[in-house]
């Protein structure tokens, strides 16, 4: 089979439909737009929310509040446990080291360690916030928690 050879499923394609062409046609006298009025009329379009000159719900509705979206800092998260992945000639951990690893995303810079799962060996790890069991963890494995 080729592309030129496809061919529609029976049923697949209607043929257009002609309105105002008389009422016999089901389609006739208004062609499908109702009566009169600015729905009516060729190249017309209400915009969304729009009652019609009438004051519009969204205006009446009282806009109050902060949205911090815009402003907000994203914080990678990682746990002790996920350490243990690390190749085994890596010591430093930063979140270059983890981004290359794909721990994290590329091109995150703040990292916050938490502290669930165990780690066995000591890493000197370079984040900005650690928790209080992460640290507690990384110190007892003999490693180092370094806030940057």
């Amino acid at each position: 089979m080729k592309l030129h050879e496809l061919k529609n499923v029976a049923g697949a394609v209607h043929r257009k439909k002609r309105v105002g062409c008389g009422e016999g046609g089901g389609h006739g006298k208004t062609s499908g737009r109702g009566g009169k009025g600015q729905s009516a009329r060729s190249g017309s379009s209400i915009r969304p929310g729009f009652e019609g000159g009438q004051m519009p719900l969204y205006r009446k509705l009282p806009h109050r509040g902060f949205n911090n979206y815009e402003h907000r800092t994203e914080i990678a998260v990682l746990n002790v446990g996920d350490l243990a992945s690390l190749d085994a000639k890596v010591t430093d951990v930063n979140a270059e080291v983890l981004a290359a690893s794909g721990l994290i995303r590329k091109g995150e810079k703040l990292v916050k360690i938490l502290g669930d799962g165990e780690i066995g060996r000591a890493f000197k790890v370079t984040a900005a916030k650690f928790s209080e069991s992460a640290k507690a963890k990384i110190e007892k494995a003999g490693g180092q928690a370094i806030v940057a």
